[in-house]
């Protein structure tokens, strides 16, 4: 059994990722859990809530928060009835990381679903605020997927990697359990002006295929350049459907999520982005 755990401001942005979620685990047993966490719709307009208290103010967006959460479900469950799903809805009175966190750690999360944008969508922009929050701060994997995108199976998925890290088995099995479903290429992008490798890199390499057995494996390496720009050529190159990236300390991922602003890189994937966090789970 799977467990994907999906934020959702009822946005037509959420929506689309519940749609590409249910698409992406049709032929799976899994449950889905769509999560709103409202302490921000708490606080927020608390100064302007007519002297309400904090208290009064909190029910009556659970109450709507529980309602809406409910609706998505009876919406979902008529139009997209699938034996192999099972809806269940959660409200948390926390911070949209906080409740992840808590919420992951609490069932076991597989997989994060979520927009790359919110309500309040800037088209200008290509991740929100609440995305990049939950790349940098959640503890389990996270796919963003971009409201424009029309689902496709994820027959090709684009892995770039320096072969430097020693990626954590949970997560490649995730990984490799996506590629078995849809029978994919796994395409590995170096980046670098070298071929040979380290006795390291070469380790990290061999781990990597072991841990990727149903996948169809290729290497592929190109020059030192701007690394968004490299990746970006590529997806359109080879028709990516898939990106996928690990979140380490001193990785091209970090440096990505904490410049002022993601944009600055040159990454700005139209297709569906995976981000895996290196930790110990």
């Amino acid at each position: 059994m799977t467990t994907i755990l999906i934020p959702t401001d009822f946005s037509h942005n959420a929506m689309h990722a519940i749609k590409y979620a249910l698409q992406l685990y049709k032929c799976e047993r899994t449950d889905f859990y769509f999560l709103h966490a409202y302490a921000d719709e708490v606080y927020g307009p608390f100064k302007e809530n007519g002297g309400k208290s904090i208290e009064k103010q909190k029910e009556i967006t659970r109450i709507n928060v529980d309602q809406a959460l409910k609706n998505t479900i009876a919406e979902l469950t008529e139009k997209y009835h699938n034996p192999k799903h099972s809806f269940e809805a959660v409200s948390s009175f926390e911070s949209l990381v906080d409740a992840v966190n808590d919420f992951a750690n609490q069932i076991n999360v597989d997989l994060l679903i979520m927009g790359t944008q919110g309500k309040t969508a800037d088209k200008k922009i290509t991740f929100g605020s609440h995305t990049v929050q939950v790349f940098k701060y959640v503890s389990c994997p996270v796919l963003a997927v971009p409201e424009n995108y029309e689902y496709q199976q994820p027959k090709k998925i684009l892995f770039p990697t320096d072969y430097m890290l020693p990626y954590k088995r949970r997560e490649l099995k995730l990984l490799n359990t996506l590629a078995a479903e849809f029978k994919s290429e796994v395409h590995c992008l170096y980046i670098s002006n070298f071929e040979d490798l380290s006795l390291r890199q070469i380790d990290n390499k061999r781990f990597l295929q072991e841990s990727l057995p149903d996948a169809y494996l290729f290497y592929e390496r190109t020059p030192v350049k701007n690394k968004g720009e490299a990746i970006m050529e590529y997806i359109f190159e080879k028709n990516i459907n898939l990106l996928v990236m690990v979140k380490a300390r001193h990785s091209f991922l970090e440096d990505m999520l904490y410049r002022s602003t993601v944009d600055d890189i040159g990454l700005h994937p139209k297709i569906p982005f995976m981000v895996m966090q290196n930790l110990p789970r």
